[in-house]
């Protein structure tokens, strides 16, 4: 199943039961086909990540609990959050960040809705703009000065496209890669 029948159009309109049923059947046709596991590789599809879980005849291995293993690891008490509006808006990231006393700070709501808006409009076609990457930057700085963070997690799939690639003073947490390095070390710990 592609990103497209199961992300935007659902998402936008709320229709999180939609997704959850779709996501539970690839999950199930994963399981029939001999997965041993399985993620959802969407930081907004985590929205529904506890329904599928509940659902799922195999494991699932959650974007959001790996992200905040490392973030743990990093000895970090306070972190922001760039990605999806929903994922920026929902609770799901503190509620998990908050078991283990980590905090997150979301940018202003004018902040959401450009990142929201870049990442709709620009990276999921992979455009990426030298002003838009400035911009998430200033976003970032101003995080920093004004809300004392101390990392900053890239929780939507395409904004590593934009950051991620130079350094800043503090160290950004691309959960793809995080996810997927997480799958890899739990795939060698299940042979």
């Amino acid at each position: 199943m592609n990103h497209y029948e199961c992300g935007p159009k659902l998402f936008a309109a709320g229709r999180w039961a939609e997704v959850a049923a779709k996501l539970t059947d690839a999950v199930g046709g994963l399981y029939r086909a001999g997965a041993d596991f399985a993620l959802i590789a969407c930081n907004t599809a985590h929205m529904v990540f506890d329904d599928v879980k509940a659902r799922s005849s195999i494991p699932l291995l959650s974007i959001v609990e790996e992200t905040r293993k490392v973030v743990e690891k990093s000895e970090l008490t306070k972190v922001g959050l760039f990605g999806s509006r929903i994922t920026m808006q929902q609770h799901y990231y503190q509620d998990v960040f908050d078991q283990k006393n980590i905090s997150i700070v979301v940018p202003s709501k004018d902040e959401q809705a450009f990142i929201s808006s870049r990442v709709r409009e620009e990276l999921v076609f992979g455009v990426v703009r030298d002003e838009t990457r400035a911009a998430f930057l200033k976003i970032t700085q101003r995080m920093i000065d004004e809300e004392a963070i101390q990392g900053l997690i890239l929780g939507c799939t395409e904004i590593p496209l934009l950051l991620g690639k130079e350094k800043f003073v503090i160290p950004f947490f691309d959960t793809s890669r995080i996810h997927a390095e997480g799958a890899f070390h739990y795939s060698l710990s299940e042979a």
